[in-house]
């Protein structure tokens, strides 16, 4: 019966997303799995926009070990379990809004640089 009213499970899914935060913050300053190196890059000014796809990264070296992984994935499930409930809320399907999502994307072709 929890997760019935909408304040509840936008405030559940904000906390949810806090602690996902957290766990991937945890990574890189307790465990020290994940460094972060990130600086200003560079951008030259022929530099078309598939050029500037190959310039920018993630800033992430090293990978999740696998206790740090287990504990980002419990938390991005937590996530998911909050979105999907906020869906259900709203009379809104995962699947419509992947697919509305998958739209944009491939509207934009180029453009979404993924």
């Amino acid at each position: 019966m929890r997760h019935q009213s909408v304040l509840d499970i936008l405030s559940k899914s904000q906390e949810a997303n806090a602690r996902m935060n957290r766990a991937v913050t945890k990574a890189v300053t307790s465990c020290g799995c994940l460094r972060v190196h990130a600086e200003k890059k560079p951008f030259p000014k022929e530099a078309s926009l598939k050029d500037l796809k190959n310039l920018l990264d993630s800033h992430l070296q090293g990978e999740l070990c696998s206790n740090c992984r287990d504990i980002v994935i419990n938390e991005m499930g937590k996530n998911l379990f909050y979105l999907a409930a906020l869906c259900n809320t709203l009379g809104i399907t995962l699947n419509e809004v992947m697919e509305q999502e998958i739209k944009k994307i491939t509207t934009l072709g180029v453009f979404n640089l993924t």
